[in-house]
Order: C-alpha cells, then structure tokens, then sequence
C-alpha cells in the first residue's frame, strides 16, 4: 500500500449534446441511480485515494449534490469552465490551494463503471512512471474513408483505445496544463504530457470503461445492469395508537382528524412499516436498530426523515426501488379522499415515479384494536432490484 496523498478529480461539466437525451448525461438515471454516483462511488470508496473533485457546469449544483446525495453527504464540488481541459484545470487549482496531493487521477464521468483494479493498476504504475492510462489493443479493421469510400487499410498494430482515469504525478500534470499552450489540439490529459514529451505509461483497462456518449450507449448499460440485478422483497408492519390532541400523519401527509397517533416520533405508522420493508429488502436491520425509540434526537421527527435513510441505503448499495405496496388498516380516518396525496408525497420521499406506488386501505370489520378504533396499523412489501454480485 503506497502511503502517496492521492486525490482524484471526476470530470462532469459537460452538457451531454451528443447523448440526445434532455438534460447532461452524467445526471441521467441509470440502474436507479446517476451516472456519474457509480464512478464517484468507486473512486471514494477506494482505500488509496484521500480526496474526490466533481467539477461540474454552471448552474448544475442541484443536480450534482442530488445525484450523489446517496453515496456522499457532503462532495467536493467546483466549477468547472467551458472545455474539458478547462475543467481540469479548475480543479487542480483548486487541489493545489488546498495543499496539492503526491497524484491524481483524471476521470470522465461518462464512464460510470469503474473497477477497483484499474484503480490499483494505474497507481502502481506511478511508482516508475510520470503518468499512465489504461488501454485496450485495438481489434477492429480499421480504414481510412473519403466521400463515404473505403480509401486504404490502417494496420492496427501498436493501437489502443485510450480509456480514463488517467494518473498522474499532481505537479507534472499541473505544469502540463499551465505550460502547454491552450490553442493546442489535445483531446485528453495524456496529450498534455506528450507535448511536454514526457513519457505516459500504458496499461490494462477493462471493458467495462466504455464512455456513455450515445443513446444507444445507454440502452447497452442499462440492459447490463439489468441482466446483473436481481430482485428482493422486503416487508414491515406497524402498529401505533391513536390519542386526543395530536396531529396525525400518514405516508408523510397530515390529515385532518380528531385524534393522532402516539410515538417518540411523529408515528406515521405507514412509513415506519414501509421503512422497515425497505431495510428488510436489504437485511440491514429494521427501524428501531437505527433510530432508537429511546433516543431524544429523534423525539417529534418527521418520518420522512427515516425514508430517506432508508432510501439513500438502497441507493448507496446500487440498487433501484421497484414497487411499492401498502396496505393501511383502520376504521377511521377514512384513506380514500387521501390516496393520491400519499403516492405523490411517497413518490417524491423515494425519488421514484408514483405508477411504482400502491396504496390500499381495508378495515378489521370493527374487530380488535384497529376495529375498536384504537389504533391504526400498517403493512408493506418493497421490492427492490439488486445487483447480485
């Protein structure tokens, strides 16, 4: 293990206009989640790396902190400008005003799957190299074409598709982006190293690295993905009484009733089951081993607040909320006039579209608590897709 400060930087200003799609490609779900949260979480999730860059266009904070809200609480965003280059070099001005690293890797958020041992492989490297990307041989013919004919045969041999990250000594890149003049036509940060004529190291890169550039390039991954995960189902119940002179709260609305239900927290019976469904799907514990009903923090809080938890821990293993099904049991307040409400509020918690959510009312036909009016109770199943590795 190398004891380097290294630090990396994901580009993601660009706007995405080749990709035909409405808004810049690297916020564009896919497998439940952004592009640019499957790289961003490869790179901070490995042991070597210290610090993660997002530089990112104007105007698109909003975007980037909501799409990696799931994996960080808190990223490391800054402006990046009008070409890649640009944007690279706005972060490493901001890496160097806050203490420069030993390297740093440079990598494109369009190429969202990212395996550790390309990571390893290019920090090794680094150990006799100023710089190194990973590659792939060529293996297609390639032609030369004018006026749409066939003109001669390229020989493939000595060719590589370059791939990112590419890795770098931080104060060899940093005099390349400063020294080489920005009218030259270099299309990646290797090429800044080229022209400065210092030698870049080659090595593996994986399949996997392809960039996102088309639609049809979207369509492949999320085929991939989908063919990767599998679904799990998890289910919750709960039950909490019902008092004079509270508010009641179901699936995150208020409803207008003479009593409300009694918790540490605001006892929205309909969200706990739904939060322990949640967790349940994932066998990561239920709502009472994260949020103790002891705990004075969470005394009066608003339910939501344990969705999104629950929500983000789904997010964070890579996984997709699929459906949704809820069943309130109670003799009053009657759930019809408020179902629509609740899909939209539920939706809007999970980020997910409301056709995922159901939500059905029934009664105990005025038998036990619930028949007594009582209580309320509630009973949910999520089923969440998974990737089985």
């Amino acid at each position: 293990m190398t004891e380097k400060r290294i630090a990396a930087i994901i580009v993601a200003a660009g706007t995405g206009s080749r990709s035909g799609l409405e808004y810049p490609k690297q916020y564009v779900p896919l497998g439940g989640r952004a592009v640019i949260a499957y790289s961003y979480e490869s790179l901070a999730s490995h042991a070597e790396i210290d610090t993660v860059i997002v530089a990112i266009g104007e105007d698109q904070e909003d975007m980037a902190r909501a799409a990696l809200a799931p994996v960080t609480g808190a990223p490391q965003l800054i402006t990046g400008g009008a070409t890649r280059r640009a944007s690279v070099k706005a972060a490493l001005d901001w890496l160097q005003q806050s203490g420069g690293a030993d390297y740093v890797l440079i990598h494109d958020a369009a190429r969202p799957f990212l395996p550790h041992d390309v990571i390893d492989t290019l920090i090794d490297a680094l150990d006799t190299h100023q710089g190194a990307i990973p590659t792939l041989p060529v293996t297609d013919t390639l032609v030369r074409g004018e006026q749409g004919i066939v003109a001669d045969m390229v020989k493939r041999d000595g060719l590589f598709q370059v791939q990112t990250p590419q890795a770098f000594h931080f104060e060899t890149i940093y005099t390349a982006h400063t020294q080489v003049s920005s009218d030259a036509i270099i299309t990646d940060d290797a090429g800044l190293m080229r022209a400065l004529d210092i030698s870049v190291a080659l090595v593996q890169g994986d399949s996997m690295l392809e960039k996102l550039t088309y639609p049809a390039d979207f369509a492949r991954a999320e085929a991939m993905l989908s063919e990767a995960r599998i679904p799990r189902v998890g289910t919750g119940y709960d039950v909490h009484r019902l008092v004079e002179g509270k508010a009641l709260w179901l699936c995150g609305v208020e409803i207008a009733h003479s009593h409300g239900l009694s918790g540490h927290s605001d006892a929205d019976v309909a969200i706990h089951a739904l939060v322990d469904a949640l967790l349940g799907a994932l066998a990561d514990g239920d709502i009472g081993t994260h949020f103790p009903p002891g705990d004075p923090q969470w005394k009066g809080t608003a339910s939501s607040r344990f969705l999104e938890f629950a929500r983000d821990r789904v997010a964070a293993r890579g996984g997709e909320i699929a459906n949704i099904d809820l069943s309130i049991i109670c003799e009053e307040p009657k759930i019809g006039p408020h179902k629509e409400a609740m899909r939209i509020r539920l939706a809007a918690l999970l980020c997910i579209p409301v056709d995922r959510i159901s939500i059905k009312a029934t009664t105990t036909e005025r038998l036990g608590f619930t028949g007594r009016k009582e209580g309320i109770a509630a009973q949910a199943v999520a089923t969440l897709l998974m990737q089985s590795l």
